[in-house]
């Protein structure tokens, strides 16, 4: 497995359930990035994990599944309060934290692959006050923000698209969910729901993670023509 690869380190690991393993590190080169003057738009959220500027979106549903299951065997293990009950209350958060960390890097290779497959960058926000940014309204709502890792997700589209070429662009996305992607009037009243956006001014309907990746989209586009004006001029 290793033939023809550069192996950096190595650390013998010994997991929970007493199996070793082997983690080796390899330094692979990363290919040059593509130019671009196209970008996909990822809109991360919570009651949609991520959606694109082509519209395709990726539900949150089977973690919101797994969440609810988990949360009343919780319950119930809590009641229960017993040595054997707490480890099992152990044993249920690592495992949804393995399901999590599995559908980002299912995500994440799904945006990466659409991009390269057309030639385009990711347009991808900063995550700086994202937890302030989106809206949480009742306790459900808001074990669904908390429980996310936005974080990781970003982290495993950056790094999946270092290794496909395909360049991230980072952007400001205040606002991005009241202006509209089409005539770019932005107003608050313009996002009559989480999943609701209807434009005072010109009157568009979309759904708002849409328009919202439709908007980064729009700012990676204008970022990366006033670089290539600049280096041209």
């Amino acid at each position: 497995m290793l033939k023809g690869r550069n192996p950096t380190s190595a650390t013998l690991v010994r997991r929970r359930d007493g199996g070793f393993y082997l983690h080796v590190q390899i330094c692979d080169a990363a290919p040059e990035p593509a130019s671009v003057t196209d970008h996909l738009g990822v809109d991360l959220g919570v009651a949609n994990i991520a959606t694109d500027s082509d519209g395709t979106i990726h539900s949150g549903k089977p973690v919101d599944d797994v969440r609810r299951k988990n949360n009343l065997q919780r319950k119930r293990l809590q009641r229960k309060g017993t040595k054997g009950a707490r480890k099992k209350l152990v044993r249920v958060s690592r495992k949804e934290s393995r399901f999590k960390r599995h559908l980002n890097h299912e995500i994440s290779r799904r945006i990466v692959d659409t991009a390269k497959r057309t030639g385009r960058g990711i347009a991808l926000e900063k995550l700086k006050g994202i937890r302030t940014r989106i809206r949480a309204r009742g306790g459900e709502a808001f074990n669904r923000l908390s429980g996310w890792s936005f974080a990781q997700l970003a982290t495993f589209i950056a790094y999946k698209a270092v290794l496909a070429g395909v360049p991230v662009v980072y952007v400001d996305p205040r606002h991005t969910s009241q202006r509209c992607a089409e005539c770019g009037h932005t107003e608050r009243s313009n996002r009559k729901s989480q999943s609701e956006f209807v434009c005072k001014s010109c009157g568009l309907s979309a759904h708002a993670d849409k328009n919202a990746a439709r908007n980064q989209r729009a700012l990676a586009n204008r970022s990366v023509a006033i670089e290539l004006d600049s280096q041209v001029g």
